[in-house]
C-alpha cells in the first residue's frame, strides 16, 4: 500500500481537537491551501481518554468536505465499533491502542483488508515489547509522549523517557527492516521536530504547542520552513 504522502520525509499531521471547533470546516481549508499532508484525528470515548471527543458524525460531514487523508488515533476502551465506524467513513490510517485491544492481530487484518494503513498506539509507559509479533504488521506506530487525555493539563509535559523510547523504536525497526513509520503525539515541538525528524519519527501530531489557531496559516507555513531544514540536513 504504497502512497507519496505517506513515503515523505517529516510529515505533519494537524491534530483536529487543537482547532476552532466553532470554525472546523475554515480552519481545515486554511490547511488545505497552505499545504497540509493530512489531517489527524482523534477518536475518543471520555472514558480510555477523559477528553470531550469528537463526533463520528462531524468526521463524516468533514469527510465530504475535504480530500486531505485522514489520519486516526482511536483512543477508546472498545475499539472494534469505532474502527468499523471510520472503515465506513472512508479514512486512510487508523491506530488503535495495544493496551484496549482483544486481538490486536486480528484487528490489524481487518483494517488491512479495507485497503486501509493500519497500525498500533503505545501509552507513554507502555513497552515496546507489546509490538512483538505484530510489528512487521504495522504501518505506523504511534508513541504518545503524553499521557492520554491530558493534553489540556497546566504543566503537563512529555514523559523524561520520551527520547529514549523513540530511539529505541526507530533502532527496532531500523535493524529488523520492518516498512514501519513512526508516528508521535503529545505536545510536539519545533524542537522535537528538528531531534527526531533526522532520522528518527516519521509523521508529527503537531497542536497547540505549534501550531495556533489565530495564525493558523502562518504557523503552519512555518513548520514547513523548518520541514524543508530539517530534510536537507538528513539528506
Amino acid at each position: 500500500m504504497k502512497n507519496s504522502i505517506w513515503d515523505k520525509k517529516c510529515i505533519f499531521s494537524p491534530s483536529l481537537i487543537c482547532l476552532d471547533m466553532c470554525n472546523l470546516q475554515d480552519q481545515v481549508q486554511i490547511l488545505e491551501e497552505n499545504g497540509a499532508d493530512m489531517l489527524h484525528i482523534d477518536i475518543l470515548d471520555g472514558h480510555f481518554s477523559p477528553s470531550m471527543p469528537l463526533g463520528l458524525e462531524t468526521v463524516r460531514q468533514l469527510r465530504a468536505l475535504t480530500d486531505l487523508p485522514f489520519d486516526c488515533h482511536v483512543m477508546v476502551k472498545g475499539p472494534e465499533y469505532f474502527v468499523g465506524e471510520l472503515l465506513d467513513i472512508g479514512v486512510q490510517q487508523i491506530v488503535f491502542h495495544v493496551e484496549t485491544a482483544d486481538h490486536i492481530d486480528g484487528m490489524l487484518n481487518l483494517i488491512h483488508a479495507h485497503g486501509v494503513r493500519a497500525g498500533v498506539a503505545l501509552k507513554p509507559a507502555t513497552p515496546l515489547d507489546m509490538l512483538d509479533y505484530v510489528i512487521e504488521k504495522c504501518d505506523t506506530v504511534l508513541l504518545m509522549l503524553i499521557n492520554p487525555g491530558y493534553a489540556s493539563v497546566k504543566g503537563e509535559k512529555q514523559v523524561p523517557y520520551a527520547s529514549r523510547k523513540v530511539r529505541e523504536l526507530s533502532r527496532r525497526i531500523h535493524e529488523g527492516r520492518y516498512d514501519t513509520r513512526i508516528e508521535i503525539d503529545g505536545r510536539i515541538s519545533k524542537e522535537n521536530i528538528m531531534e527526531f525528524g533526522r532520522g528518527h519519527a516519521d509523521i508529527f501530531v503537531t497542536g497547540s504547542t505549534c501550531l495556533k489557531k489565530d495564525d493558523l496559516g502562518g504557523t503552519y507555513r512555518s513548520l514547513c520552513e523548518l520541514r524543508k531544514d530539517v530534510v536537507s540536513q538528513d539528506e
